[in-house]
């Protein structure tokens, strides 16, 4: 058991994760999308006409915040809501041409966070943590 804030992985992943927000936050808010908005974003540039569940399934957040985060990505005008044409309950999302202009932007943005984060490390330091990161996350999703 960590004895102290600085042994805890834990309490140094939620740190991480805080840091890396902010260090995104700024730059996104500048662009006109928001640090939670990126992984949904990600996700329709590489593929649009997803459902709401597609989207969830890939992104693995909660389904109350999926839907609050495209009602809120609606509402900015960086999708776009459209039937479903053989499914009646489901709608498929689309960007806006805003969102695809923030592309190359937004990506940028992401990397400078990341640099930011990783200020000091050599490559080699930044490749291994990466992949130490990503250990963890496969097991806390085993969890």
């Amino acid at each position: 058991m960590a004895r102290n804030r600085s042994d805890s992985a834990t309490y140094l992943a939620g740190q991480l994760a805080k840091g890396f927000a902010r260090a995104l936050q700024v730059r996104a808010a500048k662009l006109g999308f928001s640090a939670g908005q990126l992984p949904i974003l990600i996700e329709l540039w590489n593929e649009e006409g997803l459902t709401q569940k597609q989207l969830l399934d890939r992104v693995d957040i909660e389904q109350a915040t999926m839907a609050n985060t495209l009602s809120r990505m609606e509402r900015d005008g960086l999708i776009e809501r459209r039937p479903h044409p053989t499914d009646r309950r489901a709608q498929l999302v689309y960007l806006t041409g805003k969102a695809r202009d923030m592309k190359d932007e937004a990506l940028s943005a992401a990397d400078e966070a990341d640099q930011a984060l990783f200020a000091g490390f050599r490559r080699f330091e930044k490749e291994l943590m990466l992949e130490y990161i990503r250990w963890a996350v496969d097991n806390a999703r085993k969890l």
